[in-house]
C-alpha cells in the first residue's frame, strides 16, 4: 500500500531526541492509530506501550529488540515488530522513513 486513505492527521508533529525522530499521527476511518516520520541517523532507544509493528519505507537500520543479544538489519520493504511495554535500540545509517502501525 502506497497511501493512506480518508485519514485524519494531527497536525503537530511528534518531535523526539532532539528532532532526530520527527512523525505525524494518523487515524484512519476504523479509528486505527498509526504514525508516519523520519529517523536521521543516529542511535536512538525507542519504549513502547502498545505493541508494534515498524514498516521501513526508506533507507536502513539496525535494531536491538529488548532481551534480544544481536542487532539485526532492516532496509525498505521490511518491517519488525515490537511487544507493548518494552524497548528497542535503533541504529539508522540511512535517513529512515517509516510507518508505525499501533496495536
Amino acid at each position: 500500500m502506497s497511501q493512506f486513505d480518508n485519514v485524519s492527521v494531527v497536525k503537530k508533529a511528534n518531535v523526539y531526541f532532539d528532532g532526530k525522530c520527527v512523525s505525524h499521527s494518523i487515524v484512519l476511518a476504523d479509528g486505527t492509530k498509526k504514525s508516519v516520520g523520519v529517523i536521521l541517523p543516529s542511535s536512538l532507544t525507542f519504549n513502547t506501550g502498545a505493541p508494534e509493528i515498524m514498516e521501513v519505507i526508506a533507507g536502513e537500520c539496525r535494531v536491538k529488540l529488548a532481551g534480544d543479544s544481536e542487532a539485526k538489519a532492516y532496509k525498505a520493504g521490511d518491517s519488525f515488530n515490537v511487544p507493548g511495554d518494552s524497548s528497542f535500540d535503533i541504529e539508522v545509517t540511512s535517513t529512515l522513513h517509516y510507518v508505525c502501525h499501533f496495536g
